[in-house]
């Protein structure tokens, strides 16, 4: 009974992380929307200059990231062990190929000077200065979530490997499914909002 009334406990107080982390986003699309539509044209061609096959790529990693987080769930409650740890690691190294093709990204535009506070862009004027603002702010604190993510599954991984967690007490694996869905939700708005509104 109080393996359960932890369970719910845990369950909710994930819950309600993920609400506080939804309205935080949720303000910086409302900011970005404001932006977007008193700077149409700056941030039409600003979009421009992000690589979309990247975006793209990234979309489709943690699409599959999400899979395979939710399948190593699946897996610890059918007690197969091995399967989920194997899974867990899987998930892990997509998450990191996700910062890789990142920090490549980043490093294309900070070859080219164009980041906020640069000299460069700020002669593109205002609109650019946003749009590059908001999408190094906004992308950078998906990528801190990402790495707390990764974190957060690798410590839940070791709990496996060591018994302490197992088919009767998974709750801290669906907690860390669920923090990985969040990323992976927010994800789904960044890209298309950045890469796609051209």
């Amino acid at each position: 009974m109080v393996t359960h009334r932890d369970d719910l406990a845990s369950k909710t107080g994930m819950w309600l992380f993920l609400f506080t982390e939804l309205l935080l986003f949720g303000g910086l699309f409302i900011v970005y929307s404001v932006y977007r539509y008193r700077n149409p044209i700056a941030f039409h061609q600003a979009a421009h200059e992000l690589s979309v096959v990247i975006g793209t790529a990234n979309t489709i990693i943690l699409l599959i990231s999400s899979t395979t987080i939710a399948m190593s769930i699946t897996a610890l409650q059918t007690k197969n062990k091995k399967l989920c740890l194997l899974l867990m690691g899987v998930t892990i190294l997509l998450g990191l190929a996700f910062l890789v093709n990142k920090y490549f990204e980043w490093g294309a535009h900070f070859r080219e000077h164009i980041y906020p506070g640069s000299s460069v862009l700020a002669l593109r004027g205002h609109g650019d200065v946003l749009f590059y603002g908001l999408y190094f702010f906004m992308t950078g604190l998906h990528a801190l979530h990402i790495i707390v993510g990764l974190v957060f599954i690798l410590v839940i991984a070791v709990s496996i490997f060591k018994d302490r967690i197992n088919s009767e007490n998974y709750v801290l694996l669906e907690n860390s499914g669920l923090y990985w869905h969040l990323v992976d939700l927010i994800w789904i708005f960044l890209f298309p909002l950045f890469y796609l509104i051209t």
